[in-house]
This record gives C-alpha cells, structure tokens and sequence, in this order.
C-alpha cells in the first residue's frame, strides 16, 4: 500500500481562517510532523495522531522523516503556517523526493493543500494594500545569498511593486531590515506608506501604520511582516490603499461614464495611453538603424534615448566595444565582503593598516566591528583582487565570512606564550574558510585560562601543560545556551591538527543544511570516536516575594 503525503497550509493560525480541505487532511493523517510552533497552533485539530515535533531551522529533517515515514504506508501531514508554497515546506519535500528517485506514477502520492499566505492575511488587517502589482522578498540570508536579495529589492523598488518583507529581522540578522529600507528610500518617498503586521490572526496580534521613513522606529522580528506600500499607495482614516488604477479608465464619482468602454485606450481620447510609448520606440528604433542591433546596443540605445530626455549630452555609439567604454552603467560591480584581521595571534593593527581599510570602503563601503576579532569590510568594486591584493600587500589575513569554518584564538599574552601557536596557524590553513551547513567557530586557547572563551565555541581547544584538551557542541545563544561538552584531555600536539580537520570536514559532508554543530552533534551521537552527552536542563524555580 502506498503512502501518502499531505503537505498543508493552514493559512495563519486561526481555526476560522484552515480551510476545510486542510482540517480534513490533518484530521485523516497517521502522522504530523512540523516546526514546535505550528504543531500547537493546531493542536484543537489533533486526535490520536502521532505527532514529530522538531525546531525552527530543522526543515530537512522535517522532510525526510516525512518521506521516510510515508514510504512504510502511512498518511503523512507536514504543516506549515500561511501556504506551504510560498516560503513553506511543499518544495523542500518535492526535492527530498526528486533525490530519491521518486516519480509521481510509483511513488507515494502527494497533495499539496493550499493556505493563506501571510502577503494575503496581513493585507487584510491593514485595508487593501496589494489591489496592484506586488511582490513578496524574504530577507534571511541563510539560504540565498544577501547581494542577490538586494538585487531584487532594488529591482522591486525601481519596478514600483508593492512589497511584502518576510523574516525582515531576527536575533542575529538586524542589518538586513536597515539596508532593504536604504535601497527603497532612493525610489520612495519618506511618507510612503508601510504597514507592519505580528502574528496576524493569532493571540498576540499587533498591527502599525507607519511610513518607510520611520518604520524601524517599531519593533520588527521574524514574526512580522512588512508590507511597504508603492508610489500610488495613500493612507485613509487609519487603513493603506493602493488604487489599482480605476480612476484612469472610469469617473469615480459619475454614475455615467464620459467614454464608453470601445472609445477607451484610443489616440483621440486618451492620448496619454499611446502617444508617449510611440514616441520613446520610434526615438530607440531610429537611433538603432546605424548598427547592428545586439543585446548590448539595444540597453545601451535606451540609456540614450533616457539621457536625451533628460538633457544630458550623449555621443554616437560605433561598436560594442566603445559601449563598454563610454557607458559604465555596463561594468559589472558587487559587493566584496569579507573579515579582515591582523593576524591569528596578532590582535594589534598598525595606522596603516587601518588607513588602507578606510580607503578602500570610501564613502560607498562599510566597516563593522564583530566580536570574533575581525573587521568585516563590504566595498562596491568591479576588481575584487586588487581590493584583497592591496589588503595582503598590507599584511592583513583575510577570511570569508558566513557559513564556513573560522578559527577565533586569543593572542596568547601578547604572543609571548607562543608555544602552541605553529598548531593554531596550521589548523587556519587547512579548515579556514571550508563551507560548512552553518557558520562555525573554532575557538583556540594558547593556555589553560581560555580567557577568550575557546569552550564557548563549536569547536574549543585548549593548550595545556604541553598537549590539547578539546571541547565539542557549543550552543552560543539561546534560553538553553551552554557550554562545550569537555570530550577529551591530553591529546598529543601532533595529533590535534588532523584531529580538527577531520571533525571540520565530517560536518562539512554529513551536516544537514542550515544546521548548527552543536545539533549536528546530538544528531549523529558519536564524532572521531567522542560521543554526545545530553546537556542538563536547568528548572527556574518561581520566586516567591516577600514583605
């Protein structure tokens, strides 16, 4: 008998707002598996179901214990808030199952049932502002990368789209709601109007109306969404409209219309509607008739025309290569962002150093200061190597930054217990900058004080008495944040190097994605021969006050 799945979006929490098919569904499944905090939004729905509970960023999981389960013969529900279709779980089981070879005609069957997406209920409460073109942009970086998420706000914002930000800012992510409302401000008025939902429809609901000037005025997390209205959208007695254009074609306050619906849209009537696209294609098409038409000249042709408009002075275009020139709109430029430090002991920079990381961020780039001893530089440059060659020419050590392995030490005492520092640099050279599931910290301690902390890492070592004592699994935040689990002592200096960059590259390969080592370690129990130890729970006593 085959299995089913059931991959649900109950819309956004309230049992009036799950349509009828997803209550039946959840209702007919052997199983439900999803994030914590979906389960007990809908646990009135629950019978006698067996229910998979799992945290926030463990998706894949999710998913595979979904297909695996499904596979035995069973009807398998994975729940996700708003639709699981946008942002939710319905493509992540579709690929679980594209890896495993399954096809549509032998596998387990599969129905994706459709919610509410949070663009559609937030909306609601906030009057009507998505009547016209809009888009939806999800800020957390963990999946896609930030420069092409600030591609496409830009691209939404210079297209006019009514936007909905999801996940717009978490504990960790607090730049990303900042930049995103930087790159709007160069198309969108200040008063702009902006609505900002939490938790529509649920307990702790809150919605604001505020406008893209001040909207980071107001708290902002992973449990809002921010609907930034387009350059149409008006505010009225406390609710956000985006007219979709009506007023254009009808009299809004005539009950009989001046133009009946064949004399619309016609030269005579509405000269705005065609006279003006005419213009601008005959302009393009007759600049265009003295060259060949190619990609690159068509772009660079209605730059032109837009430049001419303007009244800006323009030169004939003879060849591609002229375009390249002349137009620097056509020189391809990103952001370069990475860590740079003075070195892996060293913690002193000199005014130099400092002066060429100053110049190089100019007045486009910036210098943020991390707790991990490193400037991180993000710098707008079409020449990323000569940028990182002037960096290295400086004697700065350069490191990526994001998901990779990273080795944080201290500066053992100003360098003058020195004796286990060839190992940490070895160990740097080897794993620094290995793409990990997550990014990951290995802490090094040149002595047994850990004055910087190196047990409060993914990965800690420390220098003692002449050998390594190595700590695995920390969990750096959090209500339940510890400390690394103390795994072994003694280990001989010519073992810890390989040591390391066997665990290094175990996670590297084994790792779930998004997941983070200390959850990697509890997952798979046992790492080069150390096994995991449940971390005690501590129980807050309720205080009892007194006179």
């Amino acid at each position: 008998m085959k299995g089913k799945l059931l991959v649900i979006g109950f819309g956004p929490g309230s049992f009036e707002h799950i349509t009828k098919r997803a209550r039946e569904a959840i209702q007919e499944s052997d199983v439900i598996i999803g994030y914590n905090t979906y389960v007990d939004l809908i646990r009135d729905l629950l019978t006698n179901q067996e229910i998979v509970r799992t945290g926030m960023t463990e998706e894949v999981s999710r998913a595979q214990e979904a297909v695996k389960q499904a596979e035995t013969g069973k009807k398998v529900a994975v729940i996700s808030s708003g639709d699981a279709g946008v942002y939710g779980m319905a493509g992540l089981i579709y690929e679980v199952l594209i890896e495993k070879g399954w096809n549509e005609t032998e596998g387990v069957e599969v129905e994706i049932i459709p919610g509410i997406s949070a663009i559609n209920s937030c909306a609601s409460l906030l009057g009507a502002p998505i009547m016209h073109d809009a888009c939806t942009i999800s800020l957390s970086d963990h999946l896609t990368p930030w420069e092409l998420i600030e591609k496409r706000i830009d691209a939404a914002g210079s297209s006019d789209f009514v936007i909905a930000l999801y996940n717009p800012r978490s504990g960790r992510r607090t730049r990303q709601i900042i930049e995103a409302q930087n790159i709007l401000l160069k198309y969108r008025s200040p008063d702009t109007p902006v609505g900002l939902v939490k938790s529509a429809y649920r307990e702790r609901e809150f919605v604001q109306i505020t406008t893209l000037e001040k909207m980071l005025e107001f708290d902002i997390g992973m449990l809002t969404t921010v609907i930034i209205g387009n350059s149409t959208t008006f505010l009225y007695d406390g609710k956000i409209i985006t007219p979709r254009g009506y007023q254009r074609k009808y009299t809004l306050d005539r009950d009989e219309q001046q133009l009946k619906l064949h004399e619309r849209l016609k030269k005579e009537n509405e000269p705005w509607s065609l006279t003006e696209k005419e213009n601008e294609s005959s302009l393009i098409q007759s600049s265009l008739e003295n060259h060949r038409t190619t990609p690159l000249t068509i772009a660079t042709e209605a730059l032109r025309t837009l430049q001419q408009k303007q009244g800006i002075e323009t030169t004939p275009i003879k060849n591609k290569e002229d375009a390249i020139v002349e137009n620097a709109v056509f020189k391809q430029e990103s952001i370069l962002e990475l860590a740079v430090s003075p070195g892996i002991a060293n913690k002193k920079m000199t005014a130099q150093q400092m002066k060429l990381i100053a110049d190089i961020a100019g007045d486009k780039g910036d210098i943020e200061y991390t707790p991990h001893h490193q400037l991180i530089l993000r710098v707008p440059t079409s020449n990323p190597n000569e940028v990182t060659q002037q960096l290295q020419n400086e004697g700065l050590l350069l490191a990526p930054i994001g998901d990779v392995a990273q080795v944080k030490a201290c500066d053992f005492c100003d360098e003058e217990k020195d004796e286990s520092i060839p190992y940490v640099k070895e160990i740097h050279k080897r794993i620094d900058g290995i793409k990990t599931p997550k990014e990951l910290k290995i802490g090094f301690n040149g002595c047994a004080m850990t004055c910087y902390g190196a047990v409060k890492e993914d990965i800690g070592i420390v220098f003692r008495k002449g050998k390594f004592d190595l700590f695995l699994g920390a969990k750096t935040v959090g209500r339940t944040a510890h400390a690394a689990q103390p795994v072994a002592e003694g280990i001989e200096k010519e073992k810890i190097v390989d040591l390391v960059e066997r665990i290094v590259k175990g996670y590297a390969n084994d790792g779930f994605p998004n997941e983070r080592f200390h959850k990697y370690f509890k997952r798979v129990k046992e790492i080069e021969g150390f096994t995991y130890r449940d971390v005690p729970v501590l129980v807050t006593e309720q205080v009892i006050c007194g006179d």
